[in-house]
């Protein structure tokens, strides 16, 4: 895993998250979905180092930082918390899968699906014609919303862009919705600079041992 990242404060509405390095270096990283955005808080087996979910308020802030509208006022309990932990954690290996070409485990698929089934979180329309949340949004109605934006990415235009940051030791997963779909790096000023970097030097030891 790439130097899994803790989540700042958004300073605009321009989809992504800005993801701070184990150095302290902030930069952009934009999975492309919202469902994927989940994948920053953690992850099952040895990602689980990286939680960041612990209580509700956690998720709470969470939903303030992705690509949800803003506004949206959320009430989680520990049940759903853990609910959504555990979606995390089969999404993660599902969209791993996908990235790599490996079938798709029909459990996996079972947990998102029955996600998805519930109601998911509500807008309506005010009189200026804007949108806004409807009351009662609860962590359940979160992660329906979540599963079937996975469904969606999975079944989509997009479903076969879906890929993990080819760094050496990064494995944050994203979907490339590029025109030309050469997307290669988490982010390019991240991950992107440091292969260079690597290469360059790579080509240069090359060079010194002829």
């Amino acid at each position: 895993m790439s130097e899994r990242a803790t989540e700042t404060p958004k300073a605009s509405r321009a989809p992504g998250l800005t993801l701070v390095s184990r150095e302290g270096k902030p930069y952009r990283f934009d999975p492309g979905a919202l469902c994927l955005e989940l994948l920053t808080t953690g992850g099952p087996g040895a990602f689980a180092r990286y939680e960041v979910l612990h209580e509700p308020a956690d998720l709470v802030a969470w939903v303030g930082h992705s690509r949800l509208a803003e506004g949206l006022e959320i009430a989680v309990t520990d049940e759903e918390l853990s609910a959504v932990r555990h979606f995390r954690d089969v999404l993660f290996l599902l969209t791993a899968d996908r990235a790599h070409g490996r079938p798709l485990q029909p459990g996996h698929l079972d947990v998102v699906n029955a996600a998805a089934a519930e109601p998911p979180l509500v807008t309506r329309l005010g009189p200026d014609g804007s949108t806004a949340w409807a009351p009662g949004a609860t962590g359940t109605r979160l992660l329906a919303t979540l599963a079937r934006d996975a469904i969606e990415l999975f079944s989509g235009p997009y479903g076969e862009r879906i890929r993990e940051c080819g760094a050496y030791n990064c494995s944050l997963l994203f979907v490339d919705t590029s025109r030309p779909g050469r997307r290669r790096w988490c982010s390019m000023e991240h991950c992107g600079n440091r292969e260079k970097v690597r290469a360059h030097r790579a080509r240069g030891a090359t060079k010194a041992q002829r």
